[in-house]
C-alpha cells in the first residue's frame, strides 16, 4: 500500500470517527454523481436460489468456478484469507433466525449457496467513505470499485451477510479467465459479487446462472431477472403461492434481493 493510500485511509478513518462529534463522513453522498447514476431506479435485478437443486456438489462447483474464473478472483492458499464471490455455507448459519435448536443436524449442515444480496437498503453503501461501493439507480445492483477502495473495511463490518472479502496478501491469479479484460486488483482492497454487471450490460445472464444450467439436473437451480417486470421468471416464482421462498435476515430491514426456494 503506497504512502498516499495510507494517508488517505488515515484521514478517512478520522472523518468516520468524527460522526459522533457532528462531522460529516468523508465521501458519502457523492457516489451517484461521481459514477454517473440517474435520479430514480427503473428496475430491480434479483436472484432466486433453489436450495434443493443446489445440493448437488457439481452445481455448487460449477457456479463457484464460473464466477471466479469470469472475474479473475485470486487464489489465496491460506483458507482464512480466501476470496469468495459465491460460496456454500451451512444452512444453520445462513438462516439462523429460521433454524431452531431441535432441528436435525443434517438440515443445519446442509450447504447453501450465498452471495451478495444486492439489498434495497444496503448498509455497506452508507458507511463507505470513498463511494467505492454504491447502488446503481438503473437496476439496484450494489457495485464495488476496487480501484477506489482504500481498504478501511467499514463495508465488511456493516454487511450482515458476510458477502465481502478482503485481499490480505498479494493475490495469485488464474490465467485462464473467461473475461480477459476484467481488471486485476491489488493487496488491501475489498471485493464481492456484482451480479456479473459486465455480462448483464450485454444482455447476458450471470456466469453462475449459466454454469448451473449446464449441469445435469441444474436447470432452474439459479434464476435471475428483473423484479419490476411482472412477467419475468423471478417475479412469477415469487408470486407463486405453491412455492415457499425466503430471504436472509429480513428483520434487519436491508431488503435483500437474493431469494431462496426452501
Amino acid at each position: 500500500m503506497s504512502q498516499d493510500r495510507r494517508s488517505f485511509l488515515k484521514n478517512a478513518g478520522c472523518a468516520a470517527m468524527g460522526i459522533g462529534c457532528g462531522f460529516p463522513l468523508l465521501g458519502v453522498g457523492c457516489n451517484r454523481a461521481e459514477h454517473g447514476e440517474g435520479d430514480s431506479q427503473t428496475s430491480q435485478l434479483a436472484m432466486i436460489v433453489d436450495i434443493e437443486k443446489c445440493q448437488d456438489p457439481k452445481v455448487q462447483e460449477a457456479c463457484t468456478k464460473a464466477c471466479h474464473q469470469a472475474h479473475n478472483v485470486p487464489e489465496i492458499k491460506d483458507k482464512h484469507h480466501r476470496i469468495d464471490w459465491i460460496k456454500s455455507e451451512k444452512r444453520g448459519h445462513v438462516f439462523p433466525d429460521q433454524t431452531h435448536a431441535h432441528a436435525d443436524k443434517t438440515v443445519k449442515d446442509m450447504p447453501v449457496l450465498v452471495l451478495c444480496n444486492h439489498c434495497d437498503n444496503p448498509p455497506c453503501v452508507k458507511v463507505c467513505p470513498t463511494a467505492a461501493t454504491w447502488k446503481r439507480d438503473s437496476d439496484g445492483v450494489v457495485m464495488m470499485d476496487m480501484h477506489r477502495c482504500i481498504g478501511c473495511r467499514y463495508c465488511m463490518a456493516a454487511c450482515p451477510y458476510g458477502a465481502r472479502s478482503f485481499n490480505w496478501s498479494d493475490p495469485e491469479f488464474k490465467e485462464t479467465r473467461k473475461l480477459a479484460d476484467y481488471p486485476r486488483r491489488e493487496k488491501g482492497v475489498v471485493e464481492k459479487c456484482t451480479f456479473c454487471e459486465e455480462l448483464i450490460r450485454r444482455g447476458e445472464t450471470p456466469a453462475c446462472v449459466e454454469a448451473a444450467a449446464s449441469v445435469s439436473g441444474g436447470e432452474g437451480a439459479l434464476v435471475f431477472g428483473d423484479l419490476s417486470d411482472k412477467q419475468s421468471e423471478v417475479s412469477k416464482i415469487l408470486a407463486d403461492s405453491s412455492i415457499n421462498t425466503i430471504c436472509r435476515r429480513v428483520s434487519l430491514g436491508t431488503g435483500p434481493n437474493v431469494f431462496y426456494i426452501v
